[in-house]
C-alpha cells in the first residue's frame, strides 16, 4: 500500500493514478463487452438479427444511464464514488446472469438492464481524476483503457468459449466473473488518490458538484460551441460503437478471423493515443492545450477518410486499415471523454465538474448509436457491415471535421472576449 509521501511525488502519482484508472475501467468493460465477441449466427427475432436486438438493448440502457447520470454524477460527493462504482458494476453482472438463465428472446431485456447502471461509471471515474496538474496524463490512462479493453475483452471471451466450451449465452457472465477480483483491487487503488491540492485548483480551477441551476447556466454560457461539439460527438460515438460492436463481422468480411487480432489492433491504437494525449501534460497554458486538442481531433478525422481510401485502392492491408481507422477514430473520440472539457473549463476558469458535461455528451452520443444500428437494419438492410462501415468513415471524416472547425471558432472568439474583459478588470488571466 503506497503511503501519502509516495503519492506526493508527481511521477509516482501519475504512474499510480493512471494504472489504477486504466485497470478499473478496463475491468468494467468485461461486464459490458463480452456480448460483442460473438455473432449469434443464424439467430433472429421478428426478422431482425438477434445480435442487433442485444446491442440495441444494451446501448439504449447505456444511453438512459447517461441521462440519469447527468444528475447523479454531477451531484455525487467524492466519498461516494468507489461504492457506487462497485454497486453499478455488480448490478450489471446480475443482469448478465439473468441473460444466461432466461431463454431468448425474453432475455433481451437483461441487456438493457446490463447497460443501465454501467453508463454512469465513466463520469464517476472522471471525478477522481479531474482538476489536477496531472489530469491530462491520468485521463490518458483512463481513456487508453477502453480502447485496449474493447479488444482485450473480445479476445478473452472468445478464448473462454474455445477452451472451456462456454455457450454464447453464458459467455458474458463468465467473462465478467474473471474480472471481479481485479476490479476490487483497482477501485481500492482509486480511493488512495489524494484530493486536488491548492496549486491544482489554482492552475486548473476548482471542481465541485453542480446542481440543476448550475448545470443549466453552464450550458447557456457555452451554448453554441457545446451544441456543435455534441452534434459532432454524436456522429463519432455512433461510428465508434458500430466499429466496436460489429468488429467481428467487419473483419471476417475482409478475411480476418483470428481472435487475437482484436487485442493486437486495439493495443496499438491505445498506445498511440496514450502517447499523444499524455504529452499534453507538458503544456501548462490551458487554451494552448485546448487548441492543440482541436487540431489533433481534426487531423484524426482526416486520417479516417484517407486510410479508408487507401484501403479501397489496395494500398493498405485490411489489418493496417482497421488499425489506422481506429487510431483516427479514437484520436478524435478520446479528447471528448475528458481532456477537451478539462482544458475548456480550466481555460475559462469556470468552477464546475467535467463529469457532468462528458456524461451529457455521452447520452446524446449513445442515442445516436442506437439510431445508427436501427438505420443499418431498417434503412440499409442489404448493405454489408463492411460497406456500411466504409461509407460511414467518409461521412465522419468530412462532416465531423467541419463541425470541429465551427465549434473551435466559437470558443476561440469567446475566449478572446473573456481575456479582454479580464485584462480590463485587472484580473489574472
Amino acid at each position: 500500500m503506497p503511503n501519502k509521501s509516495i503519492l506526493r511525488n508527481p511521477i509516482l502519482f501519475i504512474a499510480f493514478g493512471a494504472v489504477a484508472a486504466f485497470c478499473t475501467y478496463a475491468c468494467m468493460y468485461a461486464f459490458r463487452k463480452g456480448i460483442t465477441a460473438v455473432i449469434f449466427e443464424g439467430m433472429s427475432y421478428a426478422g431482425i438479427s438477434y445480435k442487433i436486438w442485444l446491442i440495441t438493448a444494451q446501448v439504449l440502457g447505456y444511453a438512459v444511464s447517461k441521462r440519469i447520470g447527468v444528475k447523479v454524477v454531477s451531484e455525487m460527493r467524492p466519498a461516494q464514488r468507489a461504492l457506487y462504482i462497485l454497486i453499478f458494476i455488480g448490478l450489471a453482472e446480475l443482469a448478465l446472469l439473468g441473460f444466461a438463465l432466461t431463454p431468448p428472446p425474453y432475455n433481451i431485456v437483461f441487456l438493457f438492464l446490463n447497460g443501465l447502471p454501467l453508463g454512469m461509471v465513466y463520469g464517476i471515474m472522471l471525478g477522481f481524476l479531474e482538476g489536477r496538474r496531472q489530469t491530462d496524463a491520468l485521463v490518458a490512462g483512463l481513456t487508453a483503457s477502453f480502447i485496449f479493453a474493447s479488444g482485450f475483452v473480445k479476445t478473452v471471451a472468445l478464448t473462454i468459449r474455445s477452451v472451456w466450451g462456454v455457450s454464447e449465452f453464458w459467455l458474458p457472465f463468465v467473462t465478467g466473473l474473471l474480472f471481479v477480483v481485479p476490479l476490487l483491487i483497482s477501485v481500492w487503488m482509486m480511493t488512495l488518490l489524494p484530493p486536488p491540492s491548492p496549486e491544482d485548483r489554482d492552475l486548473r480551477t476548482e471542481r465541485r458538484p453542480m446542481n440543476q441551476t448550475e448545470r443549466r447556466h453552464f450550458l447557456q454560457t457555452f451554448s453554441v460551441g457545446l451544441t456543435t461539439l455534441i452534434v459532432s460527438y454524436v456522429l463519432l460515438s455512433a461510428f465508434r460503437d458500430f466499429r466496436d460492436n460489429f468488429a467481428p463481422e467487419i473483419l471476417s468480411a475482409v478475411g480476418i478471423t483470428n481472435p487475437g487480432v482484436f487485442t493486437k489492433t486495439e493495443t496499438t491504437v491505445a498506445f498511440g493515443i496514450l502517447v499523444v494525449m499524455g504529452a499534453l501534460q507538458l503544456i501548462k497554458n490551458n487554451f494552448l492545450a485546448f487548441r492543440l486538442i482541436n487540431i489533433v481531433m481534426l487531423l484524426s478525422a482526416v486520417l479516417i477518410g484517407v486510410s479508408t481510401w487507401f484501403f479501397q485502392q489496395g494500398i493498405l492491408s485490411p489489418g493496417t486499415w482497421f488499425t489506422l481507422v481506429g487510431l483516427g477514430l479514437y484520436g478524435a473520440y478520446v479528447p471528448c471523454n475528458g481532456l477537451y472539457f478539462e482544458r475548456l473549463v480550466a481555460s475559462f476558469r469556470y468552477v464546475s465538474t467535467v463529469g457532468f458535461i462528458v456524461t451529457l455528451a455521452d447520452y446524446y452520443g449513445y442515442m445516436g448509436s442506437v439510431a445508427v444500428v436501427l438505420y443499418k437494419n431498417f434503412g440499409q438492410p442489404n448493405i454489408s457491415f463492411l460497406d456500411f462501415f466504409i461509407y460511414s468513415a467518409y461521412v465522419i471524416s468530412v462532416v465531423y471535421g467541419v463541425l470541429i472547425v465551427v465549434s473551435f471558432g466559437y470558443f476561440q472568439r469567446k475566449y478572446k472576449a473573456v481575456v479582454s474583459q479580464r485584462v480590463a478588470e485587472g484580473v489574472r488571466v
